[in-house]
């Protein structure tokens, strides 16, 4: 029987407002609308609902992005309200752009489209285009309610993953270690990040007339993450390729990142380097760093004032696992320039008569003198923080000759310190910067510095009971004004900040290893 086109209209007419009532509809092309027309009649809400039902019940994902979107499916009793992406006449051309995007950008982030649902959206959306439902023996009736939370699952999955990462730093990282002689976990991660807002995400899906524009909206902005995808997709090296993906999760996790203008300080820890950067200048230097036993944790703050030959007070924790064991030697503590102080009257004690117990107790101060031979050198620069961490000179140079530098309690030693005293007064004229020098037993510069100097010399030679003034060897505080953020960070791929060119770095406290754990569903290996 032939089926004239005005007969052809009324029956489109007719299966329209039968169908009206039962499936919502999304934006709809007119090829879309005459292509599925043929097959309305076929769409049975009792048996959508019975294989949208079996769906629901057999996904056991435990993916919050997951379970949000199952929550929003199982919340509707009527099935008319459920479906997202197809209606009475079709699927919305959103499902293809989804598609689309998905196949070219998830390559570029180093993630695998399996894990995104890529094959199994990309099937049923030929099944569809091509009206292949009786030549595969599919039934329209279970598929479009696959394929509906197929897509939904992706765009919650992709969306939340780009805007907020898909690990979460602070339970990662703060549940890795212990501390040493402890049962208590230590703090590695201390930057404040957005926990995800799967809601938002959910609520920008059921936006038809936008949802594609906050999808592309989604990805991470700023120089670092544009680097690494740069370099992502001129890299095939499947090792070097695993790394710049874990690299670029660090950069979704919307830390704090050092502004674009003004002086700053980065340190990349598994670059062991500090980047000293001006508007005009970028100054790098080596660093050591804390142990694998004690790490340096990751902050940001802001450089507040620098301290000369200062006196190192000693943690509880290292009193505790180090110095306790030498209660009562005299020699130990005359050895390192070691003092006791009781914290409640002030008196100096002497270490014979000081208890491993009392040390313990928390109601003593033990510091070293500042000046030659002080564990923190004869600089330290003081920033915020809740670790008791600082960056600052060294007693030992020589530890900056070596390939791996993790050998502190935790602080940050720099190469070159006076030099980053230089960067964070750049206002200072010659005799402070000399007098500065001084009291670090560098040779003065200015003319009024060499000359203080061959005068101090020649009243030493005069006099061998002269000392040098105190005010000249130790220089107690330099406001830094504006105070200069800090960054410590942990990028194993990263671009140089003088030259913009990707390096990649050890992964010296394995946190790769554990975000690539963490990550294992989604990565790809595979180049773009």
């Amino acid at each position: 029987m032939t089926m004239n086109k005005t007969q052809g209209l009324l029956l489109t007419t007719i299966l329209t407002l039968l169908l009206g009532a039962c499936i919502n509809s999304p934006r709809q092309s007119e090829a879309d609308l005459s292509a599925f027309a043929s097959y309305v009649y076929r769409l049975d809400t009792t048996r959508l609902q019975h294989s949208m039902q079996a769906i629901l019940a057999a996904d056991t994902s435990h993916w919050r992005s997951d379970q949000t979107v199952r929550q929003r499916y199982t919340s509707f009793e009527r099935f008319e309200d459920i479906p997202l992406w197809f209606s009475r006449m079709g699927v919305s051309p959103d499902a293809d752009s989804l598609l689309a995007l998905l196949r070219r950008q998830l390559p570029q982030e180093g993630l695998d489209t399996s894990a995104f649902l890529v094959p199994q959206i990309a099937r049923d959306l030929a099944i569809v285009h091509e009206l292949a439902f009786d030549s595969l023996g599919v039934d329209i009736n279970e598929l479009l309610p696959r394929l509906d939370y197929h897509l939904s699952q992706a765009f919650v999955r992709y969306a939340a993953g780009l805007r907020y990462g898909f690990v979460r730093p602070a339970r990662l990282f703060n549940q890795l270690d212990y501390k040493v002689g402890s049962t208590d976990y230590a703090r590695l991660f201390d930057f404040e990040v957005k926990a995800p807002d799967y809601d938002a995400v959910l609520q920008q899906l059921t936006d038809s007339e936008e949802r594609m524009n906050y999808l592309r909206d989604s990805h991470p902005t700023g120089a670092v993450y544009e680097a690494l995808r740069q370099q992502l997709s001129q890299t095939t090296d499947p090792a070097q390729r695993r790394t710049l993906a874990i690299n670029l999760e660090r950069c979704r996790w919307q830390m704090p990142q050092p502004p674009t203008a003004g002086r700053r300080i980065l340190v990349n820890l598994a670059a062991q380097q500090l980047w000293a950067i001006s508007p005009d200048s970028t100054m790098n230097m080596l660093i050591c760093c804390g142990s694998t036993l004690t790490k340096t944790p990751l902050l940001h703050s802001a450089v507040s004032h620098l301290q000369v030959n200062p006196d190192w007070i000693i943690p509880q924790n290292i009193i505790r696992n180090e110095v306790v064991h030498h209660a009562g030697d005299s020699a130990y503590f005359a050895r390192n320039h070691y003092y006791i102080v009781n914290r409640s009257t002030g008196d100096t004690l002497r270490a014979r008569q000081v208890t491993s117990a009392q040390m313990e107790s928390g109601q003593l101060r033990i510091g070293q003198h500042g000046g030659p031979g002080n564990s923190l050198g004869r600089i330290v620069f003081r920033f915020a923080n809740g670790f008791a961490i600082y960056l600052h000179d060294t007693n030992n140079p020589n530890a900056f000759k070596r390939e791996r530098r993790t050998l502190s309690h935790g602080c940050i030693r720099v190469q070159r310190p006076f030099d980053l005293a230089q960067f964070l007064l750049p206002d200072a004229d010659e005799w402070t910067l000399d007098r500065l020098r001084l009291s670090m037993d560098l040779p003065p510069e200015s003319e009024r510095g060499i000359q203080y100097l061959k005068d101090l010399n020649t009243r030493k030679r005069e006099d061998p009971s002269f000392s040098i003034p105190k005010p000249l060897r130790l220089i107690s505080y330099h406001d830094v004004k504006p105070n200069v953020p800090v960054y410590i960070t942990y990028f194993t791929a990263y671009p140089n900040p003088a030259t913009g060119s990707v390096e990649f770095f050890s992964d010296i406290y394995g946190y790769d290893k554990v975000i690539a754990r963490e990550l294992s569903q989604l990565l790809s290996a595979s180049p773009a």
